[in-house]
C-alpha cells in the first residue's frame, strides 16, 4: 500500500540511516518537511476529494490568545498573555473522508506509522476516539490566516494539499517558551506580535508532508492571496488510545459532535 502513495524512492521510510537523520534534524530544527512525499496520482485525488466535498465544510472565525487559553484577568487585554489574534478556517472532518481516500490509506498505513514513531520518539500512535478530529481537511480561501499560537500537543502532522498564488506562509520562532517549566515568555511573544523580532518561513509545496513540534515554537500561516485556495490536510493522532477531543472543543472547530 505504501508505495501507490509515498515516494519511497525519495522517503526510503524502512531506511534506519535515512529515518535516523530525519529524527535528528526534527529535533534540531523543530520542524522537518518531506518534499514530494506523495505520488503526484494519489494527490491529485485527494485535491479532487477535497473539491468535490469542500461545501460540506464548516467555517469558523475565532479570536484567541496565543495560548489558545481563558484570558488571565492578572493581565491588561493589551498584554500578550490575553491579546486577542484571529482565526479562519473551513475544515472537512474524518466522517467526510472516504474509506477509499488516499489521506485515509495513509493515516493507517503501518509502515508509515511505524517511521512515525521513530522520528517523534513515540511508542505508538493511536486515532482519535471519536468520529471527527483523526483527519481533516482545512481550506483557506483569499484572506483567510491561522493567527499566532502554540500548540497544546507535542507534535503536528500536516499535508500540503493545495498551495495558494500568495502568502499562506507557515511562520515560526523555534523554542519560543517552555511550557513544561511554566515559563510563558511574555517579552518574546510581544516582540513577535509587535514584528519586532525576525520569524522562520516554511517553505511548503504541494504534496510536502511537515512534522512540527509547536508545543513551545509560536507559529501561524499569514493570509492567503488570490483565488486559488490553500488545502492541508491535517494527520492527527494520540499517543495514548481511547481519547477524544472534548465535546466543546468539537463544537467549536467542527460545529457538531
Amino acid at each position: 500500500m505504501s508505495g501507490s502513495l509515498i515516494r519511497l524512492d525519495l522517503h526510503p521510510l524502512v531506511d534506519h540511516d535515512w529515518r535516523q537523520s530525519c529524527r535528528e534534524q526534527l529535533n534540531h530544527s523543530g520542524a522537518l518537511v518531506l518534499r514530494q512525499f506523495l505520488h503526484p496520482t494519489a494527490l491529485q485525488a485527494i485535491i479532487e476529494e477535497g473539491n468535490a466535498q469542500r461545501h460540506l465544510a464548516y467555517h469558523t472565525l475565532s479570536k484567541h490568545n496565543v495560548y489558545l487559553m481563558k484570558p488571565d484577568e492578572a493581565f491588561s487585554p493589551e498584554h500578550p498573555r490575553n491579546r486577542d489574534v484571529f482565526s479562519t478556517k473551513g475544515c472537512i472532518t474524518d466522517d467526510i473522508i472516504p474509506a477509499e481516500s488516499p489521506l485515509r490509506q495513509l493515516y493507517n498505513d503501518e509502515l508509515f506509522k511505524s517511521f512515525l514513531c521513530y522520528v517523534l520518539g513515540e511508542e505508538a500512535l493511536y486515532p482519535y476516539a471519536d468520529p471527527l478530529s483523526s483527519v481533516n481537511l482545512h481550506y483557506a480561501p483569499h484572506g483567510q490566516e491561522l493567527g499566532w499560537h502554540f500548540d497544546n500537543s507535542s507534535f503536528a502532522i500536516t499535508l500540503l494539499i493545495q498551495k495558494p498564488l500568495a502568502g499562506g506562509v507557515f511562520q515560526y520562532v523555534k523554542d519560543l517558551r517552555d511550557a513544561d517549566s511554566g515559563e510563558m515568555n511574555f517579552a518574546g511573544v510581544e516582540a513577535v506580535l509587535d514584528e519586532r523580532r525576525p520569524v522562520e518561513a516554511l517553505a511548503i509545496d504541494a504534496g510536502d508532508l511537515v512534522l512540527f513540534r509547536g508545543r513551545n515554537s509560536l507559529h501561524r500561516v499569514t493570509p492567503t492571496e488570490g483565488e486559488i485556495t490553500r488545502m492541508l490536510a491535517v494527520l492527527a493522532y494520540n499517543t495514548q488510545p481511547g481519547i477524544a477531543l472534548s465535546e466543546t472543543a468539537r463544537m467549536t472547530f467542527y460545529g457538531r459532535v
